[in-house]
């Protein structure tokens, strides 16, 4: 309908979309809204196509946001872009079909005669109601420079002329050859995209310019601020949306000493910074949906512009041998322009002109027509020899255009001159460029997390600090409950791996660097409700490790003790619980991490003690390994505790050491009642 107002001439004013929109309607009523959200899509301002087909002037919203809305009809405008000569180029001279409108008012064209295939230069998503389509836009000037090979050789490879996807949003696209091979063949398949970004070293900024084609701003920002809440991304101390006037930025403020690069390699991993274009190549091809890679596509677009310019040219063929026609009358009038002036001054009756002018030269009745409607101004002989000049041309021109309907040659020949005329006019530069396996890791996450020495502290009642040494120096005393103590603490680095022991048998994984950094004058993080316990599940102890490496010994009420390689708590997944992490057969009284072997003191409530070195136990493969008798226990005597003996507390403890205690390194089952030494 905008073509048929004249909004395709340049120098016609834009017309309100709401105007638009009415006159759509009267083609196909689908409804204003449906029919403007459309409007919407083709415009320049929207920036959801390559080549836009529609100059506007408002707000149109942009694709590349779900919350920049278009405004109402009414209060933008509108007109069809120069680009749109192509798709309409001599519609008017019969070159496609045209059926009745909905109530039969109006005569609609089925297809538009496009000199160029649109329908890989500008993306399509579906073509009916439960009807999927996906179809990628390339680059103009690749698609028409590939349509002009395919006619020349069927079998010419596409990849060397048609790199890849074009999207509007540009950004960056995985090179693979193989994946693309197989979307020009077959239609399916898809390409990975990418954001573009630069670094912004003085304000430590990340500021995100371009997106992937299938996001969205606010769906980047959302992901962001959910996996820094949740901890998976520490990195980042703030994220806005900087979007104005002069195009897309998104940008993220980075916390100190923070590696960019690296940064935005986990964010391409986790956010939709990187996501996937899928490929469905289903289109209409006379009516019936087929799904067709990018060769059968062109092939069938090179047929149906051929029928185009075949009837285009029958067209022009027929209207100039009706010209020449006419004008072969006017060749014979020529010889005798005094006889056609007697002839009609001489004739009484009015109806009886044109018989009489076909007797007198000879002419059919149309020729005679023609010579009647002739002005009175213009029988002279001036006027009629200029119009019989053009005869020489038209017989040249109707030669011309039945020998090109004669040879296909000929007819491809004009086609590709016009596709090297849209290239000429219209071609932009590539606007997605190319990233390349060899710049993609793939394979384990690199630990990015920023390394520096830390104090960790737990309390008795499961409150957690990690702390600096710095901030460790500058704080007087800890802030703890009523009644709460310090029960743990070591000297660590922020990637130390930790494992928490519940009372309910299960261990929790995390790393020193899931907590924030604090002082000593705050209570913590309270480790069950930062990692999840279970209900009415407590800490019972933690164990820090970087590789691993040595044993934790567990000590039960009944006497017993499993010592468990840390090994089988390292798990090849991110696995954050670990159930049957020790035995639930009787209460724990303590689990004690050993690197190396070294003695443990035990004390029973009946006021015994027992001092033994921990390499007279075997270790166990299986965590939840009830383990062997290490003390036998006096009637309704437990084990209370459980202690490493310090180097200089153990020259003390020595002479009280039972001279039967096999040396260290024997099974613990050697172990008998004599082992029992009370202090």
């Amino acid at each position: 309908m905008m073509y048929k107002r004249g909004l395709l001439n340049p120098d016609k004013e834009r017309s309100k979309s709401a105007n638009v929109v009415g006159e759509t309607m009267k083609l196909n009523p689908h409804g204003d809204q449906a029919i403007y959200e459309t409007l919407v899509r083709m415009t320049r301002g929207n920036e959801a196509l390559l080549h836009p087909y529609i100059d506007s002037k408002g707000n149109f919203g942009k694709q590349y946001s779900s919350k920049m809305h278009f405004a109402a009809p009414r209060y933008t405008e509108v007109k069809l872009e120069k680009i749109c000569a192509e798709l309409f180029r001599d519609i008017d001279k019969e070159t496609v079909d045209f059926v009745p409108n909905y109530d039969n008012t109006m005569q609609e064209p089925t297809l538009l005669p496009a000199t160029f295939p649109t329908v890989l230069v500008n993306s399509n998503t579906g073509i009916a109601v439960s009807m999927a389509s996906n179809v990628c836009p390339f680059n103009l000037e690749e698609v028409c420079e590939t349509a002009i090979a395919l006619m020349k050789d069927p079998q010419y490879d596409i990849l060397s002329t048609l790199k890849g996807p074009d999207f509007p949003g540009g950004g960056f696209m995985l090179y693979d050859e193989a994946e693309l091979s197989k979307i020009y063949e077959t239609g399916r398949g898809s390409v990975r995209l990418r954001c573009k970004y630069n670094y912004d070293s003085a304000a430590r900024c990340i500021e995100v310019t371009e997106i992937p084609y299938t996001t969205t701003i606010e769906a980047i920002i959302d992901k962001i601020v959910e996996l820094v809440k949740a901890g998976k991304i520490r990195e980042i101390s703030y994220i806005r949306d900087e979007t104005d006037i002069d195009g897309l930025k998104i940008a993220i403020d980075l916390k100190k000493g923070t590696d960019p690069d690296k940064l935005m390699q986990k964010l391409y991993k986790l956010t939709p910074l990187q996501d996937t274009y899928s490929c469905n190549f289903n289109i209409l091809i006379a009516g019936t949906p087929r799904v067709m890679g990018v060769r059968e596509i062109l092939t069938e677009w090179t047929a149906f512009r051929e029928e185009c310019v075949q009837r285009r040219t029958y067209y022009d063929l027929t209207k100039k041998k009706e010209k020449l026609h006419l004008l072969e009358a006017l060749s014979k009038i020529l010889l005798d322009i005094d006889k056609a002036i007697r002839i009609i001054r001489e004739t009484e009756i009015e109806a009886d002109v044109v018989p009489n002018l076909m007797i007198g030269f000879g002419i059919d009745e149309i020729q005679a027509e023609y010579v009647a409607e002739i002005k009175l101004r213009n029988i002279n002989k001036q006027y009629i020899l200029r119009r019989v000049e053009e005869v020489d041309q038209l017989r040249k021109d109707i030669e011309e255009m039945e020998d090109i309907l004669r040879d296909k040659k000929k007819i491809r020949k004009i086609i590709v001159n016009e596709l090297r005329d849209v290239v000429k006019n219209y071609a932009q530069p590539r606007k997605t460029l190319f990233y390349y396996q060899s710049d993609v890791d793939d394979g384990e996450e690199i630990d990015d997390t920023p390394d520096y020495p830390v104090n960790i502290f737990v309390s008795d009642s499961g409150y957690f600090k990690k702390i600096t040494p710095q901030s460790l120096r500058m704080s007087s005393e800890h802030k703890l409950k009523e009644g709460d103590f310090i029960s743990q603490s070591f000297e660590a680095t922020n990637k130390t791996e930790l494992v928490f022991f519940s009372d309910k048998a299960q261990a929790y994984k995390s790393r020193a660097s899931a907590f924030d950094d604090t002082k000593a004058s705050v209570m913590g993080d309270y480790i069950p409700a930062k990692l999840s316990f279970d209900e009415g599940e407590n800490l019972k102890t933690l164990v820090p490790t970087t590789d691993y490496s040595g044993y934790i010994v567990f000590f039960f009420e009944n006497g017993k003790a499993a010592k468990v390689p840390m090994k089988s708590y390292e798990t090849k997944t991110n696995r954050k619980k670990l159930a049957k992490a020790y035995s639930e057969k009787s209460p724990l009284i303590a689990a004690l991490f050993v690197g190396e072997d070294s003695d443990v003191i035990l004390r029973t409530s009946s006021g015994h003690a027992l001092l033994f070195n921990t390499g007279m136990i075997l270790p166990k493969s299986t965590r939840d390994s009830q383990g062997v008798q290490v003390i036998n226990l006096r009637k309704n005597a437990t084990l209370a505790s459980a202690e490493t003996v310090a180097p200089e507390q153990l020259e003390q403890l020595e002479k009280y050491r039972s001279k039967s205690v096999p040396a260290a390194g024997k099974p613990a089952k050697d172990l008998g009642d004599t082992n029992q030494l009370t202090f």
